[in-house]
């Protein structure tokens, strides 16, 4: 259970980073909302990818590890478009 959870934070955490690197332009998210970000993505791809059978591979699980990092690019697109980042205004000026 313990490791489960610690496994989670560190794939959240590297998975949340990584989609902030692919998205383009600024995001305007705090650290631990890009942490919050990885570990949901991270949890949604590992349910997705055992339901399918592509968790329980011999090696590494690369099915299931890209399917956590487009959710969590998902995840960071939909954060910075709703605004829910630092200051709530999702990085729009107004004029």
């Amino acid at each position: 259970m313990i490791g489960a959870i610690v496994s989670a934070v560190v794939i959240g955490a590297i998975v949340g980073a990584l989609a902030r690197l692919l998205v383009p332009g600024r995001q305007n998210m705090s650290i631990g909302l890009t942490l919050i970000v990885g570990i949901v993505a991270a949890l949604i791809g590992t349910l997705i990818a055992q339901a399918f059978g592509w968790a329980d591979t011999r090696g590494i699980d690369w099915i299931e590890h890209i399917l956590q990092l487009v959710l969590a690019v998902v995840g960071v697109l939909l954060v910075t478009r709703m605004g829910m980042g630092r200051g709530g205004r999702g990085g729009r000026t107004t004029t």
